[in-house]
Formats: structure tokens, sequence, C-alpha cells
């Protein structure tokens, strides 16, 4: 449990818009607006950085969002080892997780996750002893943590610039700090972000609602499982206290909603379809928990501004069918850092530091929040991408480079880039019937002459549109790893 953190209340004296701050209201490097995932790094890795931090949150604690399927990749698996938190998060009884799968209709692919940095493990601890351990570390790293404050403006100069913010504490009794940088680490629908009017772009709506819960009395093996079949997306992983996540994620046209019994119906149904096996066990075993439903829209949200920043969901949300929020808002918590940390330190312009972040966030996380978004349409593959899914269970390389996709560890546009793709032609086998197309390309690409470049771009076309979301990539080039 954390200890109550209750610090003396800030010195309570309103400023007005255009005036320099008054010397009698506290003055702190950053103030973060959010003490959940994004918010607590944050504030522990600038803490650390010896700079001073007040951490403010509405809620509070200990209490986490219930609503979370609580998936940790390795990027923030990675995260968490470097500053010396992993140890804590094992220690909450979730298993390491080492391998993903995904079973399309008859085709089902198993591989071990790809290695970043060293890390090639997952977890999924309870998401409540996850917000714990990260206050902690923010606490013990100097962040002034106050909870039940709920912000109500920010403090602008007469240039604009944010310097600061008024807020209430629950009883309504006013806190107004100031800061250097105020960072908006409060959700995807973000007061920061409204206060300041950072708009959204490249955006998709809700593509699709989800049903999952907590099941005991089922084996433990190391194993995410997702199916797609019939526009649904099944799911499973083992996850705290000996439980397992069960669900399944439909297309909005698809999801009805219904008392707990009949989602389990719903939910078991599914899995009946895909791996009769699994869906005994569930019939055998039992629920232990309600039903959450889970459905966000996709948008990036413009993440700076003068003396402001987002980070986390405020400045950027993506389906959570790949279950990467909290992998992603610990990324972007480093990445805000490590960016303003030497302009905090007076060696870089706080501006051109912030600006420098955003350009980093967009290109860390673009290719796969397209994935996703592609991901969360749960469109049936057809004839030749199953055949391509098939040929990665026969090449190791590629089935972890896929699975790795989804775990925000390989680009998309390095996984289908044209040398990798052109590889993974060997695997298909002669035997069986892939289709003229799948025989066609593959000629083209390992059996045509190499001196002859049209042939390998006609091929590259032919897969391309023939692969359906994943042939988008195809085209694109390649990337390194951002993990």
């Amino acid at each position: 449990m954390l200890p109550s953190f209750q610090s003396a209340k800030l010195p309570i004296r309103s400023t007005v818009r255009g005036r320099r701050p008054d010397m009698g209201v506290a003055m702190y490097d950053v103030i973060v607006v959010g003490a959940r995932v994004s918010g607590a790094a944050t504030a522990m890795l600038l803490s650390k950085a010896g700079h001073r931090v007040l951490l403010l949150d509405r809620a509070k604690f200990p209490g986490g969002k219930a609503a979370a399927t609580n998936l940790i990749h390795p990027p923030g698996i990675l995260r968490l080892r470097r500053w010396g938190l992993l140890d804590a998060v094992r220690a909450t009884g979730c298993p390491p997780i080492h391998s993903y799968g995904l079973q399309s209709g008859p085709v089902a692919l198993m591989a071990r996750l790809p290695a970043v940095d060293g890390v090639a493990e997952a977890y999924s601890p309870e998401r409540t002893k996850l917000d714990e351990i990260l206050l902690q570390g923010a606490v013990e790293a100097g962040a002034e943590l106050r909870e039940q404050v709920a912000l109500r403006e920010l403090l602008t100069d007469d240039h604009g610039t944010v310097i600061g913010v008024r807020a209430e504490t629950e009883d309504r009794t006013p806190v107004v700090a100031h800061a250097r940088l105020v960072v908006g680490a409060d959700g995807a629908n973000s007061t920061v972000a409204r206060l300041v009017g950072a708009e959204k772009y490249d955006t998709s709506p809700v593509l699709n609602k989800s049903h999952w819960s907590y099941w005991s009395g089922l084996p433990h093996d190391g194993r995410v499982r997702t199916y797609r079949h019939h526009h649904k997306h099944a799911f499973t992983w083992p996850t705290h206290d000996g439980l397992t996540i069960v669900g399944v994620a439909l297309p909005v046209k698809d999801f009805q909603a219904a008392p707990d019994e009949e989602r389990d119906k719903t939910v078991i149904a599914a899995f009946d379809e895909v791996d009769p096996d699994f869906a005994a066990r569930l019939r055998e075993t039992e629920r232990v928990d309600r039903w959450m439903t889970g459905a966000v829209p996709n948008f990036l949200r413009r993440s700076h501004g003068r003396g402001w920043a987002l980070v986390g969901d405020a400045g950027y949300t993506r389906d959570p069918i790949t279950a990467a929020g909290i992998t992603d808002a610990l990324r972007g918590a480093e990445l805000l850092a490590e960016a303003v940390e030497p302009a905090l330190s007076g060696d870089r312009d706080l501006n051109q530091a912030l600006a420098g972040y955003a350009r980093r966030r967009d290109a860390l996380v673009r290719g796969h929040y397209r994935y996703t978004r592609d991901h969360a349409m749960i469109a049936d593959h057809n004839r030749e991408e199953l055949e391509i899914i098939r040929a990665m269970t026969r090449s190791p390389e590629h089935g972890s480079g896929m699975v790795g996709m989804f775990a925000t560890i390989v680009p998309p546009a390095e996984f289908y880039a044209p040398a990798n793709i052109h590889a993974l032609f060997d695997h298909v086998t002669p035997g069986g019937d892939p289709g003229w197309k799948i025989r066609m390309v593959k000629w083209l690409v390992r059996g045509a002459p190499r001196h002859l470049p049209p042939v390998t771009r006609l091929a590259d076309r032919l897969i391309a549109a023939n692969l359906g979301s994943m042939g988008t990539y195809l085209l694109g080039g390649s990337a390194g790893r951002t993990a």
C-alpha cells in the first residue's frame, strides 16, 4: 500500500492573466496533471533528474481503473527495468509471458517475443498495484503528490505561455501553483488538452467494442492467445493472482450490451468457433469478476505548445485491441522527460525541446497507430493473407517479427519491407494449393532473374493488392526499430 500522501496546502493566492507570478505562490519546475501511468512515470523521471515536480490528480489513491486489460509489452517492461521497478512488478504475482499467438481461421501462429535490449517478456499486473508502484517511485524520487485536486484553469502570461494552474480540492479550497511546464497526463478526455485547445488529427471513430473479464482455474503457460474468425477477435492471457483475462472484441454494429450471463454465452461461443478445447475449459471453470466493456476512438492530438505538453492517452489514443496503452504511456513518459530535462536544466530552449518531443512522438507511434486501426477493423483474412500467415508459422524469424509487431517492438514498415516479405516466400511450401496468385508472386520474387527490377516491383504491387490491410505497408519501405 502507498503511504498517505497529504502534503501541506499550497499558499492560496490567485494570479491574474498577464501578471508576473506572485512570489507568494508555490513555484515548481513542472506540474503534472494526472497521476496514473504516464503522469506518475513523467513525474518520477523528472524528479530523479533533480527538478521540483508537483503531481496532481482528482482521484484518491490507491485506486485503479477497473476497465483495463493490464498487459505490458516488452518495450514497457524495458522501461520498468531501467527505472528499477521491474522487481516490484514481478513481486505482485503476475507470471511472465514469453509468446504471443494469432489464430486466423484454420491457421494458427504462436511465436516467441523478440527481445528489445535483452527484454523478451511481457507481464499483466493488476492495474491498482502498477499504479501504486509508479506513484511510490515518483514520491520517493521527490515529486509532491496532491490527491483529490481537480484542475480548473491554466494560468498564462501576456504572450499566452502557460505558467501554472488554478485547481480545487474536494472541499473547494483553491490551489494555485506556477511552473515552467505544465504536463497533461489526464487521459483521452484531458482537461489540459481542452483548456489549451489542442486539436486532434488523423482520427478514426470507435471501430469495435470489447467484453472481457477474469477467469480462475485456467492453466498459465506464458502465452497471449488471440483469434480472428467471422469478424470476432477473441483473446486471453494470464494475469495477476492466478487469474486469466478472457474476452472478445466485436465490430460496433455487432456489439450488444447484455446481462453478464448472456455475455458468458457470447464469449464462450466465440471461443467455441476457434478453440473448442479452451471453450470447454471455460465451461468447467468460473468467471470471478463482472464483465467489463471497452471502446475508444482513435486520434493523435497536438502534443505541445508554449509552456505545456501532453503525454499518454491525453496526446495519443489507439484502439485497445493490441493492448498497448500502458506500454505507450511508459514510452511516452520517457520520451517527454528526455526531451525537456535539458531545457529545464538551462541547456536548451524549452519551446524547441517541446517541438522536438512532438516530432519524435509522432515518429515513434504513427506506424503502430495505423497498424492498430487496421487490426481493429476485425476483417477476416483472405486466402492470400492466410497463406502468408501459414508461411510465418514455418519461419521462426517471421513469426517472431509478426508477434513483435503486435507487441509494439517491430515497426510495421520494417516487417513489411519488401526484402523481409520476399524472404517469407521461401516458406510458402510447394505442396497443397496456395492459389495461383501466391504461386505467381513467389516466382516473381524468388525465381525471376534478379537483374530485372521491374519484375520485383510488379511482384510487390501484386502482393500489396492481395494482402488486404497487410499489403498497405509493403510499398512503404523499411524503418529501424522504435521500441
